[in-house]
């Protein structure tokens, strides 16, 4: 099996478990999910910056080299989704704190209409 290969059914493999995730009715899986696809995420944008091993990351005197910006966007990504999970783990602590459990309801008005 060729890397490419291998690299594509990964991501897939993390979007689809985190698109599941995502739509469970717990705070918890949620959370989960949305980890999972930025993880997904960040694998494939890696990926497509064309990964080369002991090439120089900057255009030289070399024809072959690996893409900086792939490599910038998900250390920026990264950071960005470590600050998410933060924030979510924080509003599923308020939210079972408040409800005293940590499920996903709709409320008595939404189920009306």
């Amino acid at each position: 099996m060729s890397m490419e290969l291998l690299t594509a059914v990964g991501v897939g493999v993390l979007a689809m478990a985190g698109v599941y995730l995502l739509l469970r009715a717990r705070m918890f899986s949620v959370l989960l999910g949305l980890t999972l696809l930025s993880y997904a995420i960040n694998v494939f944008v890696f990926a497509s910056g064309r990964l080369r091993v002991g090439m120089p990351p900057i255009v030289g005197s070399h024809g072959d080299y690996a893409d900086p910006l792939a490599q910038a966007l998900v250390l920026t990504a990264i950071v960005i989704g470590f600050a998410m999970t933060a924030f979510v783990v924080v509003l599923a602590i308020a939210a079972h704190v408040r409800l005293g459990h940590d499920r996903v309801e709709p409320d008595a008005e939404e189920m009306d209409r």
